[in-house]
């Protein structure tokens, strides 16, 4: 068994791949920091092959798929993405830019390509760590939260065509609130509220995957959060996320 994992060198991606090698699953790691995948390589009991790429560039992401499309993956997963805190009219276009790439672009490219391959043999995983704002519309995160509405409608579109097309392939968004990983530094914002656990975020999503759930939402709490939010007017679901961004400090 062959996993993939992209933004494997901290936070969710890392906990994954412990948590699939115990499972028994080899797996190659991508991320741009090569000495952090050798660290985590060390640290695991299966064949580990390590990639690193920036996938924010759009052509690494087609490198990446014309080096592995020869391996028989059984399971992707795209997990490598960042945000940016501050309002819009602020916030870097440049540094935009670049999330949306990685966000969105690397995300919808190899879904595409791997997507391909495992239709044609009718099996494999897809799991794309999308988030909770991909349910929501996020002032003061707004780019962030526009990538995730993105990766998050487009998983649940393409996971009902699956189904009327009784394929065998699995593709499921993860949609977790705030986890401990190092999305805060680098986004330069601290979450108001208590953060989940990045392993448990991971076992939890690895668990939902191979149950097959389309939209797999860790922790009770954003369970409840999402569902109250399908029956607030926009406005008010608008005014609660500004002043949840609001109490965010900035770096």
């Amino acid at each position: 068994m062959l996993a993939l994992i992209t933004g494997a060198s901290s936070g969710i991606g890392r906990d994954m791949a412990r948590i699939l090698a115990k499972k028994g699953y080899d797996l190659i790691l991508v991320a741009r920091r090569k000495e952090r995948l050798e660290e985590l390589k060390k640290e695991l009991g299966t064949n580990i092959t390590i990639i690193s790429l920036d996938l924010s560039i759009e052509e690494n992401n087609f490198k990446l798929y014309d080096k592995v499309k020869a391996k028989k993956i059984d399971v992707l997963i795209n997990n490598a993405g960042f945000g940016l805190f501050g309002d819009f009219c602020k916030t870097d276009l440049d540094t935009e830019l670049k999330m949306i790439d990685l966000n969105v672009k690397s995300y919808h490219i190899l879904m595409k390509l791997f997507l391909k391959d495992f239709v044609l043999r009718d099996s494999g995983y897809i799991l794309n760590v999308c988030s909770s704002a991909g349910f929501m519309a996020g002032p003061r995160l707004s780019t962030y939260y526009a990538t995730k509405n993105y990766v998050t409608k487009l998983t649940m579109a393409i996971n009902e065509e699956l189904r009327m097309n009784k394929s065998r392939v699995v593709i499921s968004a993860l949609c977790p609130g705030p986890v401990a990983t190092e999305f805060n530094d680098v986004a330069h914002g601290t979450f108001a509220i208590k953060e989940a656990s990045s392993y448990e975020v991971a076992k939890y999503a690895i668990d939902g995957l191979f149950k097959k759930k389309m939209i797999i939402v860790p922790t009770f709490m954003m369970k409840l959060t999402l569902f109250l939010n399908r029956f607030a007017p926009y406005r008010l679901s608008l005014y609660i996320a500004y002043k949840i961004q609001m109490r965010k400090s900035q770096k």
